[in-house]
């Protein structure tokens, strides 16, 4: 048997916020959080932060075509385009394929 994950598509999004407005930034968050659940296709989601503002957040999706689906979104697209203008700094968005994996846990 293979890894849970094996056959879904990950979308992974590096980022650096600006620190500005923590608390809209956080509202954004949990919409998209809220949003994103109900979403065909949609497999679940890492995330993790450093003190300095960086982000990696990884979600997964049944296949390619659910997670373009989520980028045209228009909620999702209003979001983007508010977090360019005011709490990103940068980021990277990668999409990929996962073909195998190891899974470990004590």
């Amino acid at each position: 048997m293979g890894h849970p994950r094996e056959g879904q598509t990950a979308v992974i999004f590096v980022s650096e916020s600006t620190g500005s407005d923590p608390a809209g930034y956080t509202a954004a968050a949990d919409q998209l959080g809220e949003l994103v659940a109900r979403q065909p296709g949609f497999r679940g989601v890492d995330w993790i932060a450093n003190a300095d503002g960086g982000e990696i957040t990884i979600s997964y999706w049944a296949d390619d075509a659910s997670a373009a689906a989520w980028r045209e979104h228009p909620e999702h697209a209003r979001i983007q385009h508010e977090g360019r203008g005011k709490w990103l700094r940068r980021y990277d968005l990668m999409v990929a394929e996962i073909r195998r994996g190891h899974l470990w846990e004590r």
